[in-house]
Parts: C-alpha cells; structure tokens; sequence
C-alpha cells in the first residue's frame, strides 16, 4: 500500500464534556479521529505510518469545522457527518470503509453484513482487519459493526468507547420517536 507522502497533516485535540480526542485533517478533509483519552502519541504513530515524511502541525482552526460537526454528533444533534475526508487503503478497505457509510445511525450489522454488502461473503475476517484498520473513528461509523450473535467485538477506540458511542445514538433514536 503506497501512502501520500509530504503532506501537511492539521491536527488537534478535540475536548468536549467527557470527549477527548486527537483529530487530524489534510488539505483534503478529515484524515484522522482518534481514541477516547488517549496521548498525542496515537496520533503520531499513525501520521508516520500513513502519511510518511510529512509535516504535523497543531492547528485548532483548521480543525474548527470537524470538531463542531464532532460534538454537535456528541450532543445528539447530528446524525451525519458533511465535511470531506481523506483517508486512503487498499481498494479492499476503501470497499469496507465505505460500507460503514452506509450504516444507519442508530443501527448495527455485523461484520458478515459488511462482507455481504461489498460483494465478499468469505471474507468476514479480512472485513474485520479492515475495520481495525479505519483512520477516521465516529464519522466513518465502524462502532456500529458488531458480531453475528450481536455480541460487542473489538473497537479500535477501546470497548468503552464503543459502548458510549452506541448508547448516545440509542439514545438519541428513542428521542426522535418520541418527538
């Protein structure tokens, strides 16, 4: 897998009530969400292996328009997500990623689900790699893929994550009804 190289990687600390979470954005859109309360160094490891040699600079301002669709996502008043991204993988996580797209807010498949949308029904373990493998957490909604028997499974944000993500859009789901 070849990475862009030599870009400026934007990036921030997201801090909203009990948020907390480093985000990055490229030129091109929103490049990477991180996890729930973890150090700085996340997020450099990851440029490093993805966008090798280029430039991280901390700028809020440029991540301004992220971080308010984030915790307008975070209060329950939204429900999609409309800036640009930009990640980048194999044509096999690109086909994943953008199946997550397409899962309802408020709603969970579970991984043979994905394998099944993006035309591979075998490949339920390659989904799942590919799942731990997406750069943007929350907006690409990959907590909402859960196991066959509707167990929770791996989250690259940590399980606790997972569960709060999950809980906030059920939540916000049976607001909704009730309006």
């Amino acid at each position: 897998m070849v990475y862009p190289m030599n870009k400026t990687i934007y990036w921030s600390l997201l801090a909203h009530e009990d948020w907390n979470l480093y985000m990055a954005a490229t030129s091109e859109g929103l490049c990477y969400v991180g996890s729930l309360n973890q150090p700085v160094e996340e997020l450099m490891a990851w440029a490093g292996s993805r966008f090798p040699g280029s430039l991280l600079v901390e700028e809020d301002t440029v991540l301004q328009p992220y971080a308010k669709e984030l915790i307008e996502y975070f209060q329950g008043e939204r429900i999609h997500f409309t800036l640009p991204v930009d990640f980048h993988g194999t044509a096999f996580q690109m086909a994943v990623w953008n199946a997550l797209y397409n899962i309802p807010y408020g709603e969970t498949q579970s991984y043979s689900d994905i394998a099944n949308a993006i035309h591979k029904p075998s490949s339920v373990r390659a989904v799942g790699a590919a799942i731990g493998a997406n750069p943007i957490l929350v907006t690409i909604p990959c907590h909402r893929v859960i196991g066959k028997n509707g167990a929770l499974t791996g989250y690259r944000g940590g399980l606790d994550m997972k569960v709060k993500l999950l809980q906030l859009e059920k939540n916000r789901t049976r607001q909704s009804v009730r309006l």
